[in-house]
């Protein structure tokens, strides 16, 4: 039997949603997977397809060389976007930190390709684009990487299992820091959708003056949630607010959509 060589997908466990769902985007933080979305179509309903990315060195992907800059890794996600006809219909943004970078850049890809722009970008613990990074974390050693995260509330250390995450993760991770590290936002005209932005407590990384500085973006509505939980307050009880802030500003009469569960397959 010949070896099954087609690529894996950049976008696995996706939730069905309904004919006419419309697909959220989502791109998790440096070094991050799609298993930081695994329950949200569940909370989003049947009105939004929630659609994770898998980048290369991570989960089913390990074996790929992770993209080490911004423009490259923008590129290929919008080829596949458009491979796949996700953006046929309309479609939203979610990035979580680096994500949301991704996020904007793809849409401002997307748009330069001709398409129509995100029906909403929404953004978390990011600073906005047009500002400097603020942290140099890719050129951290090993130690005083695995420190950083911790203290972000990234990884727990002292167990088998984190050693084993940090091993598999550190060259996705160190990868995707330097992509959003390096990164200087183009010049170019605003986009014109709704954004939403939002920062957390305590997150040394997006402070709310810098995640407010989204508003520069868009010539659309811009709204601002600061919330409880840190920088990775998205896998904390701060995330059922940010989930109803998305569901409602998705939902196509302005009333949060009847839920069902969804059934996904592999999330990592």
């Amino acid at each position: 039997m010949t070896p099954d060589r087609r690529p894996v997908p950049w976008f696995p466990g996706t939730g069905l949603g309904t004919g006419a769902a419309l697909p959220l985007i989502c791109f998790p933080h440096a070094g991050g997977t799609p298993s930081l979305f695994r329950d949200w179509q569940a909370s989003l309903g049947d009105g939004v397809r929630v659609v994770p990315v898998l980048l290369p060195g991570r989960g089913a992907r390990l074996g790929e060389t992770p993209y080490a800059t911004m423009a490259a890794l923008v590129t290929a996600v919008v080829d596949a976007l458009l491979d796949r006809g996700l953006t046929d219909g309309g479609y939203a943004l979610f990035g979580h930190s680096m994500g949301a970078l991704v996020a904007y850049e793809t849409g401002c890809g997307l748009r330069r390709r001709g398409l129509a722009e995100p029906r909403h970008l929404y953004v978390a613990a990011s600073r906005a684009p047009q500002l400097p990074a603020g942290r140099r974390d890719h050129l951290l050693d090993e130690r005083q990487l695995w420190d950083s995260l911790r203290e972000l509330g990234g990884i727990d250390g002292g167990s088998a299992v984190a050693d084993g995450y940090w091993e598999r993760r550190l060259p996705a991770l160190r990868a995707d820091l330097a992509a959003c590290e390096n990164y200087r936002s183009a010049p170019r005209d605003p986009l014109r959708c709704p954004v939403t932005a939002f920062s957390a407590e305590g997150d040394p990384v997006a402070p709310p003056d810098a995640v407010a500085a989204w508003r520069d973006v868009t010539s659309g509505p811009f709204r601002s949630r600061h919330l409880p939980g840190g920088h990775f307050f998205l896998t904390g009880p701060s995330r059922g607010r940010a989930l109803h802030e998305i569901r409602a500003g998705l939902a196509p009469t302005g009333r949060p959509p009847v839920l069902t569960a969804q059934r996904n397959g592999s999330w990592t």
